[in-house]
């Protein structure tokens, strides 16, 4: 007889839910070993220990049957999980140079004083001699935001570091990096396991901007790309944002964070601190965080930006700032010459 209908959609829902739970439970344990290879207590045995987790996993694939062995992949994913979410970042370790020291704030009144702001003196990428001032700023004179992206890996992914405006008493950088420690290099992948403590470098622009256009090859070999755009902040929201970073640099002082490449990053930060303090009319879940590359035609978009109402492409075109960068190398007026003559800044 032929099979009826009810039946026979049984048995292609039984099929189809076999199939998905076996694919999730091959991709969780392909996270499981990728997580042993990058955070294994003891390096040495990071590889080891990732092929031996993945030879298990194929050996029940392959001598058992479902359910059972589909009860053993979750169990496996489980335990490698836990063992995972107790990993707990720290701020004592072995660190680069360049970010040996974590920045501070005291706050009196108007003036906000700085602890440990970079100032690093370039000769090249990895040669340089790093500095950590103490400086003093008058919150009554900062009178707006600027915002960079770095490309450095091509037109999707950018790193975004935003300037505050204090006027005669010049600009504060802020960048949300990864603290590396001594022989670790950036990796996006490693990015999203636990490899990386977060880190907020308070940094003159000569040190964090100069460093990408002067000194880093870059996607083409001449700097990493650097896009300064001026926003449309106002002293008001300029300070609450600000004051906002500074919390969270106080806070990761005493309360390290892990780094995650899609929930902990420059970009996701920079749209919490604008959230905390009453929004900017775009969604924390757009998919321009994640592609960072495009946040800027995001905010364009959200009429955030200033621009003197040129077309988006104009404006990034003319955001650019790596050649006159270059010329300016370690001038004293580095901030001013890198803002002259394009859109949306202000003229003095």
């Amino acid at each position: 007889m032929p099979e009826s209908s009810p039946s026979l959609i049984r048995r292609i829902a039984s099929a189809l839910g076999s199939f998905v739970s076996f694919a999730v439970a091959i991709c969780a344990n392909i996270w499981a070993a990728a997580a042993l290879f990058f955070n294994f207590p003891a390096p040495a045995w990071r590889v080891p220990a990732a092929i031996v987790y993945s030879v298990a996993i194929l050996a029940v694939l392959i001598t058992l049957k479902s359910p059972r062995s589909l009860q053993i992949l979750f169990l496996a994913f489980a335990i490698t999980a836990t063992w995972w979410f107790s990993l707990k970042p720290s701020n004592n370790r072995n660190w680069q140079p360049d970010v040996a020291q974590t920045a501070w704030a005291e706050i009196n009144g108007s003036k906000v004083t700085i602890h440990n702001l970079r100032y690093c003196d370039y000769r090249t990428e990895t040669d340089f001699t790093p500095r950590w001032e103490t400086r003093t700023y008058d919150l009554s004179k900062l009178r707006g935001i600027d915002v960079s992206f770095i490309y450095w890996m091509g037109p999707w992914i950018a790193h975004s570091i935003m300037s505050f405006d204090f006027g005669d008493e010049g600009y504060v950088a802020i960048s949300v990096e990864t603290r590396k420690q001594v022989g670790q290099t950036y990796s996006a992948i490693r990015g999203f396991f636990r490899y990386y403590e977060l880190i907020y470098i308070v940094a003159d622009e000569r040190d964090v901007l100069r460093l990408r256009t002067n000194f880093r090859p870059g996607p083409h070999g001449q700097g990493e790309e650097v896009y300064l755009y001026h926003t449309l902040a106002t002293p008001e929201q300029s300070r609450a944002i600000f004051l906002d970073y500074l919390k969270r640099t106080n806070q990761l002082r005493d309360h390290p964070e892990w780094y995650n490449a899609l929930t902990n990053n420059c970009t996701t930060n920079i749209a919490l601190h604008v959230n905390d303090v009453g929004g900017a009319g775009f969604s924390p879940w757009d998919w321009r965080i994640l592609l960072s590359g495009k946040a800027d035609e995001m905010l364009y978009e959200h009429q955030i930006l200033a621009g003197e109402n040129l077309p988006f492409a104009e404006l990034k075109r003319r955001a650019f700032i790596n050649p006159v960068a270059r010329t300016a190398d370690d001038s004293p007026d580095f901030s001013k010459i890198i803002r002259q003559g394009r859109p949306g800044f202000p003229k003095s």
